[in-house]
């Protein structure tokens, strides 16, 4: 690393950490909760808008459903969360819904969901920073105005964040996170006092408005299909649910009891605020409608282009606290900068994903590398990346990207607890103890109803938002599947390309002879060093090699090479157009056509400098002979250094920097590898 990049680098994510320092950035669950939750957390700022969006298409009177419909949201919640209990307990080792798909399943289960979580987490930061750019908007006139930007812009600052490392961007995300939990909670036990003990009746600022209705009347089949598409809209909250079962390797010991523990607790805190802001919702009477221009009335009048429609939680922070008070900014504050912070979870259940899935060959090595601050920094940029494309493609519209959004996370879902149910079948077939298969058919009992459950819902997301947007997901997902499909095929070609044989073969057989080349440009002290490395080597035969391209720069070479008596042979080969590479690559050739059990070692005499822009003066003939015999079989290619000057203000700077970086700049993989039960299949 240059001393131009390293300083910027450092300033921008930190010190590098040893790998031995790994365990001081596990998470506690005070911070995990934030880390991990942060998504399903914030979605109560949009979910009830977006069951109520749905219903606003029958007017008004459908209104009277979101209870219900809130009813049927919290059982799923608490059902996944059961269920990913299950899972935690028994694949602690980080792996999630990918883990269990692909032991209990099979691999392509496993890269099924695989596909679905990885388009997922793109999905989520996208959704999350367009929605709190939205949300910030409705203050700041520029940032709407410049919204796609704006949006890029902070999931830029999102990866810088998190390159720093898991915990200390934990450390920073709890904050915000908290302070939005507390000011719904306050909102909503605020506004329950007021209603029920005070007797104060409360509106929102849409609560005089009406809906003009785009289909009135809605009654059997379009009725239920209204009602099923916006449970499948309120079942946002639900997104990112699984990223603690996928963070568990990040938890402090115990880790599954604290992972159970924070999914719990996640779940309990998710359904209040979503039960209590559509509650308050139905209380002040919040007015939502899909096309607002259009479709909401004030005075029977359409309120028109110019009107901004609030989200729920908005409308109901104005009724509840008074608009423009403390409270109402503070919540309204609270809640655009969660929305940004959502997308953390993507950022912390992608990268350990991408790990496990670099790890098992479905994707590049480099993704199971950990970087400077022990966070998977090439994860971290990947889905950056990612991200950043799908925002500028759809201008930060959360409304077009949510459409997107849910088919990846039920995806996930039915088919991890379908494994799970196989898992405890699996067990209970040679479990003997009474209790612990108790406990395991009682497991398998939730893992089930989660499984169907689940099931259920991705039909019904399947069917409602298919035409508006869901196909785009379920394309990424083939696209993703496809190509780790075709990542592990080529590493298991090489692998078995590669593999030892235990009998002999070309590989471990000893050539016949060794036939070394010294390329030689000028007679100087880089090339009497190769020629001395080579002596040294004792092959069988050592010649030096010349390509001739100025006759007068050639005799001058034979004539200082004989002056100085050198005991090598110097064969001068004519290049008549001028060419290096060419010549020697063909002489190399032909010595192979003529002695193919003979091994051809090729010394290249290279120089080291210590400034960037040295390398564009030098060594540039050398990299493309190199780069062509690398391709040539039976050749070997040994680079000869030789340090100019420069090189020992480049070792001045290495040695400045030892106290910043490790050693090396490709580090290994995570530590804690995951340990597969023999009993199951891989």
């Amino acid at each position: 690393m240059s001393k131009l990049t390293d300083v910027p680098k450092r300033i921008l994510i930190g010190r590098a950490l040893r790998s031995d320092k790994l365990g001081e950035t596990l998470l506690p669950k005070r911070i995990a909760l934030p880390v991990f939750a942060s998504d399903p957390l914030s979605s109560v700022a949009y979910a009830p808008g977006e069951v109520l969006l749905v219903l606003s298409i029958a007017g008004v009177s459908a209104y009277h459903f979101s209870p219900w419909i809130a009813v049927a949201v919290v059982v799923l919640m608490f059902t996944v969360v059961a269920s990913y209990r299950q899972n935690v307990r028994a694949y602690p080792s980080g792996g999630g819904d990918y883990e269990v798909a692909n032991t209990n399943l099979g691999p392509k289960a496993g890269l099924t969901v695989a596909s679905a979580l990885l388009v997922d987490y793109v999905l989520t930061v996208a959704v999350s920073i367009s929605s709190g750019v939205e949300n910030l908007g409705s203050a700041i006139p520029f940032v709407v105005e410049h919204k796609t930007f704006c949006a890029i812009g902070a999931i830029v600052l999102l990866t810088l964040m998190n390159l720093r490392g898991v915990k200390e961007s934990g450390k920073l995300f709890a904050i915000p996170t908290y302070l939005f939990v507390a000011g719904v909670f306050v909102m909503i036990l605020w506004g329950a006092f007021r209603g029920l003990a005070l007797g104060d009746t409360m509106h929102a600022p849409t609560s005089d408005y009406e809906i003009k209705p785009e289909h009135q009347g809605l009654a059997g089949f379009a009725l239920v299909f209204l009602l099923l598409r916006a449970f499948s809209s309120g079942c946002a909250a639900l997104t990112g649910v699984e990223a603690i079962s996928n963070g568990v390797p990040a938890f402090r010991k115990p880790k599954s009891k604290n992972a159970a523990t924070t999914l719990a607790a996640m779940g309990l805190l998710a359904v209040t605020m979503f039960c209590g802001i559509i509650g308050l919702a139905m209380a002040t009477d919040v007015k939502m409608a899909e096309n607002p221009a259009k479709d909401l009335l004030h005075n029977g009048v359409a309120v028109g282009a110019g009107f901004t429609q609030d989200p729920v939680i908005s409308q109901v922070a104005a009724a509840v606290f008074g608009d423009g008070t403390f409270f109402f900014v503070f919540l309204a504050a609270a809640t655009a900068l969660v929305l940004f912070l959502a997308a953390n979870t993507a950022y912390n259940g992608f990268p350990l994903l991408g790990s496990i899935l670099a790890q098992d060959r479905y994707l590049p090595r480099q993704l199971h590398t950990r970087g400077d601050r022990l966070a998977f920094s090439n994860g971290i940029v990947l889905l950056a990346g990612a991200a950043i494309l799908l925002v500028w493609i759809y201008g930060a519209d959360s409304t077009r990207l949510i459409q997107l959004y849910i088919v990846g996370v039920f995806v996930s879902f039915t088919l991890s607890q379908t494994g799970m149910v196989r898992h405890w079948n699996r067990h209970l077939r040679t479990e003997k103890d009474p209790a612990a298969r108790r406990h395991m058919v009682r497991s398998r009992a939730i893992n089930t109803f989660g499984a169907f459950f689940t099931g259920l819902v991705l039909v019904v997301v399947l069917a409602t938002k298919f035409t508006h947007g869901a196909w785009v997901a379920l394309l990424g997902m083939v696209i993703f599947f496809g190509t780790m499909t075709a990542i592990r095929k080529h590493y298991d070609r090489v692998a078995e390309e590669i593999a030892a044989s235990d009998t002999p073969s070309d590989d471990t057989m000893r050539p016949s002879r060794v036939h070394s080349i010294v390329l030689v440009s000028k007679l100087h002290r880089p090339t009497l060093r190769a020629l001395a490395y080579a002596k040294l080597v004792r092959s069988d035969h050592l010649e030096a090699l010349s390509i001739s391209v100025d006759p007068d720069e050639t005799k001058a070479l034979r004539n200082d090479w004989e002056r100085r008596g050198i005991d090598i042979p110097l064969k001068i080969l004519d290049s008549p157009y001028r060419e290096v590479t060419r010549p020697v690559i063909d002489y190399v050739k032909g010595l192979r056509k003529d002695r193919p059990r003979d091994v051809i070692s090729v010394y290249i005499p290279e120089y080291v400098v210590g400034h960037w822009y040295e390398h564009l003066l030098h060594n540039q003939s050398a990299l493309r002979l190199k780069g062509r015999l690398l391709f040539t079989p039976g050749v070997m290619v040994t680079s000869v250094p030789y340090q100019l000057e420069s090189s020992e203000a480049a070792k001045v700077r290495a040695r400045r920097r030892a106290d910043w970086i490790a050693p090396g700049s490709v580090r290994r993989g995570p530590v804690e590898r995951r340990h597969k039960d023999p009993s199951q299949k891989g």
